[in-house]
């Protein structure tokens, strides 16, 4: 049987190609998709087969409910922070899903506090420090969130909620689109799910000329955040600590940056943009803010990493790598010479090799199988809610 899918989807950044991954994968299998997104995603959303449905910015609430109440859509699909599409899909009684394209960003028991960047805790000093931490992460992110939250709650006649996260627990799932082994082992909270990983680049960067750079030294990729961070200092810095040393770099700017900017060495190539699939099966090394997918896609393709957080959750994903024995970690402000030394340490250290293809297999796995499906999708086994408001529906009918 084939179903209705409303999927609400915000920012364009990092997140947006493995949440347009599980939008193809349905349209894939033919269900009809609808996507309700900025204007600046149309050429991406075309490209996969699904309907657009552009956005009104303030109102996007209220869109969600109109195209509810015209398409009335099987389930809705949200974004991580599209807490109006969460709203308005709970008042108008339709299941959703919140789409998670990254690690688990909500306080799990166990776990150190999101947004911090620490390793697991070890003992009472470390336990005691992630519970302050915790405690002031928390009250700033319902400071930022909670009233405009329950304001909008209110004018759908729903209740108050004690906290922002609140929102997304309400969802029938929340599906991780990662894998659950590059986490941190803690106490799964009901409802969340490790669906794999989508690997899928962005589509502005399948169409680009790009070739191996002749040379027999070691070929490092170099990808900072495809939105704007302050990253071209970095940029240029990387470019010169990989014109210290010899390799072959490739550094790719994305939409956020001008090649232009940075001034490369003669061992240097500067892109703004080339399918990272493709340059990872060439290369011996990544160097990256963090970003999941760029991670991940080097760990899937046996590579270590050197990070260099920018922000957002960049610090706690490259935690994780680290305890895995993945990555090393420099500072944003590191200098071409750190650089070059943290490269040039990686790619004689056997370790870091061995952890990331360790890692890798069992992101390719994940990558690779159907437990996304098996959750979107009703079957006898898994009927899910869908199935279960569909026969609601009917016998109402009847």
């Amino acid at each position: 049987m084939k179903y209705s899918y409303l999927v609400a989807l915000t920012g364009s950044g990092g997140t947006v190609p493995p949440e347009l991954g599980v939008v193809r994968r349905l349209v894939a299998r033919g269900h009809r998709v609808t996507v309700l997104a900025e204007e600046s995603l149309t050429a991406a959303i075309t490209a996969t087969g699904a309907r657009l449905r552009p956005r009104a910015g303030a109102g996007f609430a209220r869109d969600i409910a109109d195209e509810i109440d015209g398409e009335r859509p099987d389930m809705v699909l949200a974004s991580y922070f599209a807490f109006g599409a969460m709203v308005a899909a709970q008042a108008c009684e339709v299941p959703f899903v919140v789409l998670i394209p990254g690690i688990y960003p909500l306080p799990m028991e166990g776990a150190p506090p999101p947004g911090s960047g620490f390793g697991l805790s070890h003992g009472p000093v470390t336990r005691w420090r992630d519970r302050v931490v915790g405690g002031l992460v928390q009250r700033r992110w319902d400071e930022e969130l909670l009233p405009q939250l329950n304001a909008l709650r209110a004018g759908f006649g729903l209740e108050r909620l004690a906290h922002y996260q609140d929102q997304a627990r309400l969802a029938y799932r929340q599906l991780v689109l990662s894998s659950e082994a590059f986490d941190f082992p803690a106490q799964r909270p009901d409802g969340v799910r490790w669906a794999g990983p989508i690997l899928d680049d962005p589509h502005w960067s399948l169409e680009t000329d790009w070739e191996v750079p002749d040379g027999g030294d070691p070929l490092v990729l170099a990808s900072l955040s495809t939105t704007f961070a302050g990253q071209t200092e970095c940029l240029q810095r990387i470019a010169d600590g990989l014109g210290r040393l010899p390799v072959r770099g490739v550094i790719t700017t994305g939409p956020a940056v001008s090649p232009l900017d940075i001034v490369a060495p003669a061992n240097v190539r500067v892109l703004a943009a080339a399918p990272h699939h493709e340059v990872m099966r060439h290369a011996s090394l990544v160097i990256t803010h963090g970003g999941h997918g760029t991670l991940l896609k080097a760990l899937a393709a046996d590579l270590p990493a050197v990070v260099l957080p920018h922000g957002r959750d960049d610090a706690d994903i490259a935690a994780r790598a680290r305890a895995h024995g993945a990555a090393i970690l420099l500072h944003r402000t590191a200098t071409p010479q750190r650089i070059a030394a943290a490269v040039r340490r990686a790619l004689r250290t056997p370790a870091l090799y061995r952890s990331a293809a360790e890692l890798g297999r069992v992101i390719r796995r994940d990558a690779m199988g159907d437990l996304l499906m098996r959750e979107l999708e009703p079957s006898p086994d898994h009927p899910g809610p869908v199935a279960e408001r569909i026969a609601h529906i009917r016998e109402f009918e009847s």
